[in-house]
């Protein structure tokens, strides 16, 4: 299976909604997560397209602005992959690269809610062990966290929010202190 990863198209909106829906089921809008997502956008410089040769919507990812205690961090997900897709690659690439990319924009502290086997290799670990907790019900083994760059969770801990204001990595608002 060849695929190319994008960052998403106009069109791929649309056809998300189907995917997801096809892929975690219709119920999936009642967890949690959903809860710190509602009427923000997903930040668009990390939502990507995983496509085929003949540009067919194939999985994608996601990533939403969220607090951690007045901490900016983000939340990823909902990644999906077409449920007789599934195990080919094609979501670790989504994640690995994605994730990639949220270091290059300097963010700092990334959260999911997920699979401990599939999230694990990318270094993401207990949430709640670091003292995170969510609004709402979670199976804590699926509450994860990853440090996106070293000492980013020290001293961070509490309980996640929606965020208030557009994500800014902590990195750059470091920056342009340290500038002014």
């Amino acid at each position: 299976m060849t695929f190319t990863l994008v960052p998403e198209r106009p069109d791929d909106a649309a056809l998300n909604a189907p995917l997801l829906d096809r892929t975690f089921g219709f119920d999936r809008t009642r967890r949690t997560v959903y809860r710190l997502r509602e009427g923000i956008e997903p930040l668009a410089e990390l939502s990507f397209s995983a496509v085929a040769d003949d540009g067919g919507l194939l999985g994608s990812i996601r990533y939403w602005p969220i607090e951690i205690a007045g901490t900016p961090a983000i939340l990823l997900g909902p990644l999906a992959v077409e449920p007789a897709l599934q195990g080919q690659g094609i979501g670790k690439a989504l994640v690995g690269y994605s994730l990639d990319a949220a270091r290059r924009q300097g963010h700092e502290i990334c959260v999911v809610v997920g699979d401990p086997n599939y999230y694990r290799p990318f270094g993401f670990i207990s949430a709640a062990a670091q003292g995170l907790s969510l609004p709402g019900p979670v199976e804590p083994e699926r509450f994860q966290v990853l440090a996106l760059v070293d000492g980013a969770l020290e001293e961070v801990y509490g309980v996640i929010a929606r965020s208030r204001t557009p994500a800014a990595p902590r990195s750059r608002r470091r920056l342009r202190r340290s500038v002014a």
